[in-house]
């Protein structure tokens, strides 16, 4: 594996960086944030607590601690 890294990417500014990012923006659309559908307790399956963090989970109040 080389150690050769191109002699304008060291040299490259803030600005420019800021610049090329700005450029790039519209071309990357993110999706509409949806909120996750519940589950069904049934399907949750093969998930294990030791029993310490279940008691330590048990203890704190309603709004934690």
């Amino acid at each position: 594996m080389s150690n050769n890294i191109a002699t304008r990417e060291t040299e490259i500014s803030l600005a420019e960086l800021r610049g090329d990012c700005a450029r790039m923006a519209p071309h990357w659309v993110a999706p509409a944030k949806s909120a996750p559908a519940p589950v069904a307790p049934s399907r949750i399956h093969g998930v294990t607590v030791p029993a310490s963090s279940a008691r330590l989970v048990d203890a704190m109040s309603e709004y934690g601690d």
